[in-house]
């Protein structure tokens, strides 16, 4: 996994996110309760609700839990009213960082965050001072033995992907947000099995850190991932490959 690859930061925080299995169901419960609440319990209709689900199984949240989900957005059940909000700010080394959050608290998340990236080396900034820097796509991986290059290529581009790339020994594919559940489809009904299938902020450019802020930077975007109310975390930051493997070797 190398800093360079548009799936480094998904990857590198997934498993650390996925040991807290009570927490993730958590997350993807909410994301669930807003897909239904905002377009309807059927996810035929609802692609919102249906990229949710999908994701909810990826992570093997119990089918239970994701009816009684579905049944909080459409009322059937007592839920929480949750809002979607977008934080922005500087990790260390000046590395941009995106927070997508669910919460049905602002001030208390806005308080959380904001202590979170001052504890790390950052700080919490005003709306709009680092998304011009990234922009919205759909993300999927492929591991390289599992499918010929000139196949997925076909199957990819067909289906309304932008581009598909080799990093770090897996496939890249990238397409715009409208077009991710065609591709998503196309690939599965291809029999093409994704390790990542995000819709994602990708950025622009990347800003190359050094082994001490990569420390402090990871230790942000992991305190990050496990509040409660965050989605999601995206950022620009390049780790060289040696310099990741000395500090995953050390946690």
């Amino acid at each position: 996994m190398a800093g360079h690859s548009h799936s480094a930061n998904i990857a590198h925080r997934k498993g650390r996110v996925d040991k807290a299995r009570g927490a993730l169901f958590g997350k993807l419960s909410r994301a669930i309760i807003v897909a239904a609440r905002s377009g309807g319990g059927d996810p035929a209709s609802n692609l919102a609700l249906r990229y949710a689900i999908d994701k909810a199984k990826k992570s093997s949240m119990p089918k239970d839990n994701i009816e009684r989900a579905i049944k909080k957005g459409t009322g059937d059940l007592d839920g929480e009213e949750y809002v979607e909000l977008t934080y922005e700010g500087y990790g260390p080394g000046g590395v941009a960082v995106m927070c997508d959050a669910l919460t049905d608290n602002r001030n208390r998340t806005a308080g959380e965050l904001r202590k979170t990236f001052e504890v790390h080396g950052g700080n919490l900034g005003a709306a709009g001072c680092v998304a011009w820097m990234f922009e919205r796509k759909g993300l999927f991986t492929v591991p390289s033995g599992s499918t010929s290059e000139e196949t997925l290529f076909e199957i990819a581009l067909e289906a309304g992907a932008e581009d598909v790339q080799f990093a770090d020994d897996v496939y890249e594919i990238t397409c715009p947000p409208e077009e991710y559940q065609t591709v998503s489809d196309a690939l599965e009904e291809a029999g093409v099995e994704t390790d990542v299938s995000e819709l994602t902020r990708i950025p622009a450019n990347k800003v190359e850190v050094d082994a001490e802020t990569a420390h402090k930077l990871l230790k942000l975007l992991d305190a990050l991932d496990e509040n409660e109310d965050v989605q999601s975390v995206t950022a620009n930051y390049d780790i060289p490959d040696e310099i990741l493997e000395a500090v995953m070797a050390e946690e």
